[in-house]
């Protein structure tokens, strides 16, 4: 029997049935390990719905590229450098990787238990700080500004994650407060402000708040036309209610939001970190669901679950990463992990 080559890369019907049916997960490769390889295709793809194959690759490996944090976090993908900056929040430091060694080095400690990062569309770094309780936006010097602090007199929670929008450069930050909860991630105070949304004008400096019709608003991203914002409400951490996806439209480049809705609701376990590929599926970093669950879940525009990456760990944030933004890059909870994908991350961080 012949098979076409590009019919196998992106997994026919059989494959994925077969994925379906699988085990959960059988192993991991270390990045020079001496274990011995899986048959592709890696079980690590759980298949949902048939439109899961066009975003698999048939030959491709999960790698586990380094281990030694104890919540690796907040990953953003630099171009120019050809690295990822990520945080292990406990440690208190950011640490990078290098694609074109695949090392990790520390790039920042202390780092203020940082948490989420990105860059901005002129390529400065942008923190949300967990001890004090800010977002910072670090210049090409490498000297740290403050753009937030406090709201109507009070000091925020703890900024968890944060995004930029094109237009105008302005920047939408998630704050549930949890740098103020434990000492194991920052400080332990009493929080003053509701959870909530914001939204930072970059030309002057204003915080507005978006929303707090959410409990514990976490992970973010822009869809990737920029119309739609998805965040993750990690709820069930602290609340009786299920940890869900909540999508609103974006009303003049972000500075409000409208049409509140439902994305997804999760069963076990929550979702985090969340990424946008190029023709609008979310993929949504997700931790605490155990053997199974634990990973990346894919979700069409629609809503529909596709598929999962499953990984051995908790999965709390994730980037594409590469020229091509084809490579997904994962933040498990003591480990990094890479895999090549068929999607394309919507985008540059």
């Amino acid at each position: 029997m012949v098979m076409d080559r590009r019919h196998f890369l992106t997994t026919s019907a059989a494959t994925a049935a077969a994925l379906a049916a699988g085990p959960a997960f059988a192993g991991h490769r270390h990045r020079a390990g001496g274990r011995a390889p899986d048959r592709y295709p890696d079980k690590a793809w759980k298949v949902l719905d048939d439109r899961f194959g066009k975003l698999m690759i048939g030959n491709a490996p999960l790698s586990r590229e380094w281990t030694g944090s104890l919540w690796a976090e907040g990953c953003a993908w630099n171009g120019v450098g050809r690295y990822v900056v990520f945080s292990d929040i406990p440690n208190n430091r950011q640490l990078r990787w290098d694609e074109v060694t695949g090392h990790v080095t520390e790039l920042r400690r202390p780092s203020n238990f940082s948490n989420g990062n990105t860059f901005d569309f002129q390529g400065r770094q942008i923190s949300c700080e967990h001890s004090t309780a800010r977002v910072v936006r670090y210049s090409w010097e490498g000297d740290a500004e403050v753009l937030a602090e406090s709201y109507d007199g009070k000091p925020l929670n703890a900024p968890n994650d944060v995004v930029v929008h094109p237009e105008d450069g302005g920047m939408i930050f998630t704050d549930p407060g949890y740098g103020s909860h434990w000492w194991y991630e920052g400080n332990v105070r009493e929080l003053e402000l509701p959870t909530a949304v914001y939204h930072i004008d970059a030309a002057s400096g204003a915080l507005t708040r978006l929303t707090d019709e959410i409990f514990k608003p976490n992970g973010l991203c822009f869809s990737a036309d920029y119309q739609t914002l998805y965040v993750a409400d990690t709820a069930a951490t602290h609340h009786p209610e299920p940890a869900q996806v909540i999508a609103w439209d974006v009303v003049d480049n972000g500075r409000s939001l409208s049409n509140r809705r439902v994305f997804t609701t999760l069963e076990a376990g929550f979702h985090d970190g969340i990424r946008a590929d190029r023709d609008g599926n979310i993929w949504a970093a997700t931790a605490f669901g155990g053997e199974g669950v634990d990973g990346v879940h894919v979700y069409a525009p629609d809503g529909t679950k596709l598929g999962q990456i499953m990984l051995p760990e908790s999965c709390a944030n994730l980037a594409f990463v590469g020229k091509r933004r084809n490579r997904l890059f994962m933040c498990g909870s003591q480990s990094i992990y890479t895999i090549y994908t068929a999607a394309q991350g919507a985008h540059p961080w």
